[in-house]
């Protein structure tokens, strides 16, 4: 290697190369005390762009200079200086490498199959993060509505957003299903969401569901005097996906779903991109636990689920919160809301939306980590109310009105008119507070 020149080589200072023209991936690396970290990382950069495992005669200087990933970081931790260990299993690693983006574009499937492609197959590997430049997210459109534009659509200028997702999660009747979401919506549900598990089956079609859904928040908004979407699960195979999406507009749905990890990112990114798309696009994360839940193999979930799903486009993504069923660490769920709604440049924020057993007692500790502009996502929490659905809702609903007006949940649901509430806290009680009458 060190016959070719050093601007040729697949390594570089950090502070030397332009940032604008790489993405920049940060992994952790566990590797045999036995093993260069250092080398291994060149090989692997070298792996990923020009060449393999050994140099052929295409893969000249001039290439090399162009094309080859550059690593830009090799960091041991912890960092032995003067020793190490002679029990030592292994040596851990944090190794940064900058990516010429110019090499895949400003798309996802080749990014992915660049940084982290043949290389997941080499063990303790891990992406960590993803840094991404500016000129390659001018490529990008991101959310059509996002925070602003839905708070606007909705007339909801601070509070949370809430959403039900109907439960059972697959069932037979359609006109079952908009009686649900029309209790749920009259108790005070802004969105109706689609289990993800119900997509277009012959038993259950968007044809047959979406006219019965929009009637039904017809009337609930009549009553209430506040508008419902229904996101619509389109979730399909292409080009069924893009028939499906322009289908169930012409039906009247006016919020889209998607699978989009199911689907591919460039399939969901080209929905939320197409101009014909004229509602609100929701993303639902399943499939995360595949990529993301091994600690020392795959992708991160902020980068799977809060990163690359905004820069494609989702208004609303559904990501796993520790506050009921869902097995996620809260470190780990706080930093994927943060990179949801953090500035990153030309791409609008995307809602947070925290799911998976939530119940009224946790709305108080959701809010508190992550603010006001979150989507609360509930299935059963709302359905299996003691006293129906609507009741469900509007115990979430009263939930929020209680931390918006700073007075705890626990003290709200014991104060005249807020029955709801107490029957919901009896049923589920409070993660944080508990509850007792």
């Amino acid at each position: 290697m060190r016959e070719m020149p050093l601007d040729a080589l697949p390594d570089a200072l950090p502070d030397a190369i332009d940032v604008e023209k790489y993405v920049i991936c940060t992994y952790y690396v566990g590797l045999p005390p036995f093993m260069d970290a250092r080398e291994v990382a060149w090989a692997a950069a070298i792996e990923q762009t020009t060449g393999t495992w050994t140099l052929v005669p295409g893969e000249t200087a001039e290439v090399r200079k162009r094309h080859v990933a550059k690593v830009i970081g090799v960091y041991e931790v912890p960092q032995y200086e003067y020793s190490t260990p002679k029990d030592l299993e292994r040596r851990q690693y944090v190794i940064q490498v900058a990516f010429p983006w110019e090499n895949f574009g400003a798309q996802i499937p080749m990014l992915l199959s660049t940084v982290i492609g043949n290389i997941s197959l080499g063990g303790r590997i891990k992406c960590l993060d993803m840094r991404f430049p500016k000129s390659w997210l001018r490529k990008f459109k991101g959310p059509k509505f996002g925070i602003k534009g839905l708070r606007k659509l909705l007339g909801i200028k601070k509070r949370p957003l809430l959403n039900n997702m109907i439960k059972p999660c697959v069932y037979t009747s359609a006109k079952m299903g908009a009686e649900l979401a029309y209790e749920a919506a009259a108790g005070g549900a802004d969105i109706i969401k689609d289990d993800e598990l119900l997509a277009n089956p012959d038993f259950n079609t968007i044809d047959e569901r979406i006219p019965l859904f929009m009637e039904a928040l017809d009337r609930a908004d009549s009553e209430k005097g506040e508008k419902t979407l229904f996101t619509v699960n389109i979730t399909d195979r292409v080009p069924k996906l893009f028939e499906n999406a322009e289908r169930a507009q012409e039906l009247g749905a006016n919020a889209l779903m998607i699978n989009f990890l199911a689907v591919g990112y460039s399939a969901f990114r080209a929905v939320c991109e197409d101009p014909s798309v004229k509602v609100p696009v929701l993303a639902h994360m399943d499939i995360t636990g595949a990529l993301s839940y091994s600690p020392i193999t795959g992708i991160a979930t902020n980068i799977v689920i809060a990163k690359l799903p905004r820069i494609c486009g989702s208004d609303i993504t559904v990501f796993p919160a520790p506050y009921g069923k869902a097995p996620i660490l809260k470190e780990r769920f706080l930093l994927m809301a943060h990179d949801m709604v953090m500035p990153l440049h030309n791409i609008d924020q995307t809602w947070p939306m925290p799911s998976g057993g939530i119940s009224p007692g946790h709305v108080e500790e959701v809010i508190d980590d992550l603010g006001f502009d979150i989507v609360i996502g509930s299935g059963a929490g709302i359905h299996a109310h003691p006293d129906g659905p609507r009741a469900g809702a509007i115990a979430f609903r009263q939930a929020i009105d209680a931390k918006m007006h700073g007075v705890p949940v626990s003290r709200y649901a014991k104060e005249e008119g807020h029955e709801e509430l107490k029957r919901a806290m009896e049923a589920w009680g409070s993660k944080r507070t508990g509850f007792d009458l």
